[in-house]
């Protein structure tokens, strides 16, 4: 299986792409631009094929255009494709990073053309239905964009590339896509998860697993998680953090657990509270991250939200500028500003604070599986 080895899962994921790049759908174009632009070695093995592509994809806009039809595509796809067209492939710039004191930062201007969906909502409650008629996973035209499907840990999943990634080797993993569950974290779903991310990290190095909560930037309404393969652990993950067992402050409300039920319990408590969160997994633990809903307050002029991998200490830039002068003081500014006014107590019970945002309307009673 993919999962087994490093050199296995990155070679089938490296291949996938390359499988993408000759398919008649401006949806795998971008896909495969996007991920090559944030992976140097991918870039370099297809920049060449890329600009040819693009090529062929601006003559067949042009000639649409100028017949008086619509270019072909999803709308979503088509309003990306365009805005690279007017860009050209001369001026599209790669993924930059740098360290910013404890933190990471990404200049990932290929991102900025990503739709917002439901991430660029104001979101009051943690549960909304699923919408059949809205963007989701099990949409056809999605089928090409699948890295990898079958059952993984006793459950049938679809495993799709992230079109925007922001983390190395990213995907999207849909369990059972065709029961269209809505973004709502279950007790079957967090310890399969939990198991599972065991499991294959074992064979897997640096494998992680993040969640946005409806409400904590998650951007579609469809049961789905973020997985990804890193050379370093996460920001959230280092020793000197006292969630880790350290002397220092995370600026943000973190709560690490190293057992799935004490995790499942202070995550149910979330769901009864209303409050919004990001999970992230790593073999062995999980680490619960509190939050603001999102929209209750701007966010920096820098950023363009915080969901898991920004509330876990990475953050994406789309402008150099920004990219550049980004400091630890408004990092850590920003994750103390998303901290939810809360006191917990060592139950996990926690306190009404003078700062606490109350959520409106119920949410949905938690149901296991």
């Amino acid at each position: 299986m993919i999962f087994d080895h490093p050199e296995a899962y990155r070679r089938a994921f490296d291949e996938g792409l390359i499988r993408l790049l000759d398919s008649d759908s401006p949806g795998a174009f971008i896909l495969v631009l996007a991920n090559a632009g944030f992976d140097p070695a991918i870039w370099e093995r297809l920049h060449a094929r890329l600009r040819e592509r693009l090529e062929l994809w601006r003559r067949r806009y042009r000639a649409c255009l100028a017949e008086g039809g619509e270019p072909p595509g999803a709308p979503d796809d088509v309003a990306v494709m365009l805005r690279l067209l007017v860009l050209g492939f001369d001026h599209l710039a790669t993924t930059e990073f740098r360290q910013v004191g404890d933190w990471e930062a990404q200049f990932n201007p290929l991102r900025a053309f990503r739709p917002k969906r439901m991430a660029g909502q104001r979101v009051n409650a943690l549960h909304k239905p699923f919408d059949a008629d809205g963007f989701h996973f099990d949409k056809p035209f999605l089928r090409d964009e699948t890295f990898w499907s079958g059952a993984l840990g006793g459950r049938e999943v679809r495993l799709l590339y992230n079109k925007f990634p922001f983390v190395e080797q990213h995907g999207l993993l849909v369990p059972e896509p065709g029961a269209r569950h809505p973004q709502w974290l279950r007790a079957g779903d967090h310890h399969w998860l939990f198991s599972l991310c065991a499991g294959i990290g074992a064979g897997l190095p640096g494998f992680c697993v993040g969640y946005n909560a409806h409400g904590a930037h998650a951007s579609v309404n469809h049961l789905h998680f973020q997985t990804c393969v890193r050379e370093r652990s996460l920001p959230v993950c280092a020793a000197h953090w006292r969630h880790n067992g350290g002397e220092r402050e995370y600026p943000g409300e973190c709560h690490r657990f190293d057992e799935a039920d004490s995790a499942w319990r202070f995550i149910d408590g979330l769901h009864h509270l209303g409050m919004a969160y990001n999970l992230l997994y790593v073999p062995g633990a999980c680490y619960c991250l509190p939050r603001r809903m999102q929209g209750s307050r701007p966010d920096p002029a820098w950023s363009s939200g915080f969901a898991w991998y920004e509330t876990c200490g990475g953050f994406t830039t789309f402008r150099r500028a920004d990219f550049l002068a980004l400091d630890e003081a408004s990092i850590e500014q920003a994750l103390r500003e998303l901290r939810s006014g809360m006191a917990w107590t060592r139950s996990g019970v926690r306190n009404l604070g003078p700062d606490a945002m109350r959520v409106s309307g119920p949410s949905a009673p938690p149901s296991g599986r």
